[in-house]
């Protein structure tokens, strides 16, 4: 991602990304790739991991997998709260957009809220009948036991035209697996690419 790395002030914009989860012990590892006209994987823009039940939620995205150059991250503004907002900053530190669940909504469907410069989103499951039912099946003690990998989808959209902005699709895949297409110029990458980490990685707060 380094030749890729937006000047401090100025949005990165990415069209389309793929984003893979790599199973650890301790942690939750994402990498985001580019995504070939073909729809394959490309070069690497991001790494990043999330350390389970973190006290307060924080996942900084790395250059490659050694972890040599941090390059933008977020962090919740409150610890072990469902509500809590999640800043996302460049690699200066500077914020460049957040995003909140909604959690009210999301007892049924899962719903969020994302901004950026010049940009509010409002995102949502896309199917309620996949969302009710992933909820029924943990809810149920004999049900939850059973390891289901639920394809669900999220759909963003401007809150004031309703133009879509991101959509977030998952894979028919035993390791969760997303094409991410941004559609909206307005939205970075790095804000994008965080927002999808946490569909993943905070679905179940």
């Amino acid at each position: 991602m380094t030749s890729e790395q937006a000047p401090p002030g100025q949005t990165m914009y990415v069209p389309r990304f793929l984003m893979r989860q790599k199973i650890t012990l301790m942690v939750n590892q994402y990498q985001i790739f580019a995504a070939d006209p073909g729809g394959t994987e490309g070069h690497l823009l991001a790494f990043a991991q999330q350390k389970r039940m973190a006290f307060k939620e924080q996942v900084t995205f790395f250059a490659d997998e050694a972890k040599t150059q941090p390059v933008f991250s977020f962090k919740a503004r409150k610890a072990i709260d469902l509500a809590s907002a999640y800043d996302v900053f460049d690699a200066e530190g500077q914020p460049i957009g957040m995003f909140r669940k909604d959690f009210g909504k999301s007892l049924l469907r899962s719903s969020w809220q994302l901004s950026g410069p010049g940009l509010e989103a409002y995102g949502q499951e896309r199917r309620p009948f996949i969302a009710i039912l992933r909820r029924v099946w943990d809810f149920i003690p004999f049900l939850g036991e059973v390891w289901v990998p639920f394809v669900f989808h999220f759909d963003f959209a401007d809150t004031a035209s309703g133009e879509p902005v991101m959509t977030s699709e998952r894979k028919k895949a035993i390791r969760d697996r997303y094409t991410v297409t941004v559609h909206d110029q307005r939205l970075d990458f790095r804000l994008a690419a965080a927002m999808a980490v946490a569909l993943d990685a905070l679905q179940s707060r």
